[in-house]
């Protein structure tokens, strides 16, 4: 499964969205409708999901989806 998925699953899961409501151009806060603590719960949930550590500053700077898969590579990547 590739990371934009696993991201958009995680999405599903802890927003309530329907998976069509999840794209790469979404907005966690706009168009997926996060409060400021579902965000935190989004990053965590992230970090579980990959198995990884992220600094929340940044995370939470993450607007979108497509942007969170390229963070979240980037994470990975660096190891």
């Amino acid at each position: 499964m590739s990371t934009l998925d696993r991201i958009k699953s995680v999405c599903v899961e802890l927003l309530k969205v329907e998976a069509g409501r999840v794209q790469d151009s979404s907005r966690f806060v706009e168009d997926l409708g996060a409060d400021s603590m579902q965000s935190i719960e989004l990053v965590a949930a992230f970090e579980e999901e990959f198995d990884i550590e992220m600094d929340e500053d940044a995370a939470l700077g993450v607007k979108t989806v497509a942007d969170a898969v390229t963070f979240i590579d980037r994470v990975i990547a660096e190891g």
